[in-house]
């Protein structure tokens, strides 16, 4: 739940790699200072500005725009450090903008997770004359970070602002600032069109996030002070390999890299990636025509790598069209009351209820209410259209493990040589923008297990009534999950099992069993159900031990500690009670240590167990077969569509995956 600070309010941070959103309506500068548990900046190379975008474990935009994502890894930030400033400071007035942050509108900033959950958020207010203002102050706290919110202005500029950090640079550095912003005006981002209450929050084009793998100037240290460095690792060293996760699998995302000895590079890319070259830069937009909003460009987000700049710019367009269409169908539903209202009105007086003024009346109400809903439309449409240009240059963008199954990546595939950022599973749309899909992202390793629902579920179009189809419809999304889940892992470390008791899923897991990539035959029968339960709770049992008890060394040699996924077709047919709590014990324990369930069922099949499998259907994310509407988005609520991956009829790229796949894996067992 997001904390909504007031000023002086703070709040404690759970995470250490988050993202600091800026929006203020019209271009701004942001900046960060580092400083000591007194207070005071060391020096110039101790601010963050669009001349100098990074510090170590900070990362600022390189030009004045609208909306601001500032990257940020506490883990990185020098031990020196006690506190990180966050600056807001408008242009010089040279550029015809606005002179004091009253004339806009108050500026909103939130911390994020990399996922783009909010942790705490801070709209600040009370702003007159002022032309910088300290938004927000991360600051050590004992062994952890707090968020406070600040909102102090200076109407003396950053000049000021910076002199009140007793940085004796002060005026220097605000002049070179400037300077810099002016060079960048051109490039700027401008403004969104006006929104509703409910949609400000929303990410706009977000400038284009620079470092030094990007063409970006890596600052010099001076004398005695702590060295910069870029927050994407050390230009010139090979990363630092990370620990393997006790499970097979890499660390999980959310865990926290270590802050290695004095003089190491540091590895900021996706835990346990193994390259060392820096992701490719992303691409410049043209300048935009005077009057029309910038031109969306693929990987313009902030990020580690390409890959999670992608994520999060696919994350921002996912929470651009919730609030867009929360704010239109909010618009709706105020002109729809106010008309009823009028209405009713006309109607609760005798004297206007009948003759010409009623109808004069009723005409008016009906004109008001087409006029308003007409420019909450032409708004969604506006909004609509942009973020339909949007997808249109990132769909193409979207690294294998993002693209859909028709995408020409797949085509090329090859198998990669590195876990990827998250996974694709669907589409989501909604009914006000059904041209505009966005890709339904999950984190990799799983944090949850799956289940393909094959019970009968809603689709638009009335098909898959059938329930034989909508089980046959179920078990092939369940192979094409599990195909690309094969596809993204590197050879050894994803292995895929599947229970089948009474052999009804023969067809639809042909694709997995002729191409060899299973880690053995369907298991079949009351036997073949409990052997394969048995080892993969066992191999859980293990595991956690081996992690409680620091001793990941006294692992069986034999054990298989890639990550492993259960494929459970045509559930509960085939299992007795000690089969489905072993189901359920691998459902709660299993994703930590690096198993996961796929559940191809239909829960009303189950009721006679009562309420002894909720909690299996509470863990699993439910997807379905067929378009539905089952989900929810994390801001407004709404209901959206979703649709499966699903191959193309007639493509033959799953059997061309599988063969890949499966050649790569002999070669590595060799």
């Amino acid at each position: 739940m997001t904390a909504e600070l007031v000023r002086g309010q703070n709040h404690p941070l759970s995470q250490t790699r988050l993202e600091i959103r800026v929006s203020a309506g019209t271009p701004i500068v942001a900046a960060a200072t580092l400083s000591d548990e007194n207070g005071r900046v060391g020096g110039v190379e101790w601010v963050a500005h669009p001349g100098t975008p990074t510090l170590p474990g900070l990362e600022v935009s390189r030009q004045a725009a609208a909306d601001h994502r500032l990257a940020v890894d506490l883990d990185a930030i020098p031990d020196a450090v006690h506190r990180v400033n966050v600056l807001l400071a408008l242009p010089s007035a040279d550029g015809g903008g606005p002179v004091r942050f009253g004339a806009v509108a108050a500026p909103f900033v939130a911390v994020t997770g990399l996922d783009g959950t909010e942790v705490a958020s801070y709209t600040i207010t009370g702003l007159d004359a002022e032309t910088a203002v300290v938004a927000l102050e991360l600051y050590r706290r004992l062994d952890s970070w707090k968020v406070r919110a600040v909102g102090q202005g200076y109407a003396g500029g950053l000049g000021e602002l910076l002199t009140d950090q007793r940085l004796t640079e002060a005026h220097e550095l605000s002049a070179a600032i400037n300077e810099a912003v002016a060079g960048g005006l051109a490039r700027s981002v401008s403004a969104a069109p006006p929104r509703t209450a409910d949609t400000d929050r929303s990410r706009q084009t977000a400038g284009q996030a620079t470092g030094p793998e990007q063409g970006g100037p890596a600052p010099q240290a001076a004398p005695g002070t702590v060295p910069p460095s870029s927050p994407y690792g050390h230009p010139g060293g090979a990363p630092v390999p990370q620990p393997p996760f006790p499970g097979g699998a890499d660390q999980p995302c959310d865990t926290e890299p270590s802050v290695p000895a004095a003089g190491h590079p540091v590895n900021y890319s996706h835990p346990g990636r193994q390259t060392s070259a820096p992701p490719p830069p992303p691409p410049t937009a043209p300048p935009a025509e005077p009057g029309q909003p910038a031109r969306p460009v693929a990987g313009d987000a902030t990020g580690w790598s390409m890959d999670e700049r992608l994520y999060n710019q696919v994350w921002g367009m996912f929470e651009d069209l919730a609030r867009t269409t929360a704010a239109y169908r909010s618009a709706v539903d105020f002109a729809d009351s106010r008309m009823e209202k009028e209405l009713d009105q006309v109607l609760s007086d005798p004297r206007s209820r009948i003759g010409g003024q009623a109808e004069a009346a009723r005409e008016s109400a009906h004109a008001r209410h087409t006029q308003l809903v007409t420019r909450a439309r032409e708004a969604l449409d506006r909004d609509i259209a942009q973020l339909t240009a949007e997808a249109e240059v990132v769909e193409p963008a979207l690294p294998l493990a993002f693209a859909r199954w028709d995408s020409p990546v797949w085509h090329g595939y090859r198998v990669p040589m590195e876990m990827p950022v998250a996974l694709r599973l669907g589409d989501l749309h909604v009914p006000e923008a059904v041209q505009v899909r966005i890709p339904m992202l999950v984190r990799l390793p799983l944090e949850r297990g799956l289940w393909v629902d094959s019970g009968r579920v809603g689709s638009p179009d009335g098909s898959f009534t059938d329930s034989y189809e909508l089980r046959r419809a179920a078990l092939e999304s369940a192979v094409a999950h599990a195909a690309r889940l094969l596809a993204v892992h590197t050879p050894g470390e994803f292995s895929v099992h599947v229970i089948d008791p009474a052999g009804a899923g023969a067809q639809q897991l042909a694709p997995l069993v002729q191409s060899g990539v299973l880690a053995g035959p369907p298991a079949a029968g009351a036997a073949g159900v409990a052997d394969v339960l048995g080892r993969l709770t066992q191999r859980v049992d293990l595991v956690q031990m081996a992690v409680r008890a620091g001793a990941a060394d006294s692992l069986p040699p034999d054990l298989d500690l890639a990550q492993q996924l259960l494929v459970v077709n045509d559930f509960p047919h085939g299992f007795d009670d000690r089969a489905v709590n072993q189901l359920r014990y691998l459902s709660d324990e299993g994703p930590a240590v690096g198993v996961h369930l796929m559940m191809v069922a239909d829960r009303e099949e189950s009721a006679g167990y009562g309420p002894l499998l909720d909690p299996l259907w509470r863990s699993l994310l439910r997807l379905t077969p067929v378009p539905d509407d089952h989900l929810a988005d994390p801001w407004v609520g709404h209901a959206w569509t979703f649709e499966p991956a699903v191959v193309p009829p007639g493509s033959q790229v799953l059997h061309h995956v599988l063969h890949q796949v499966a050649a790569a894996r002999r070669e590595w067992q060799r």
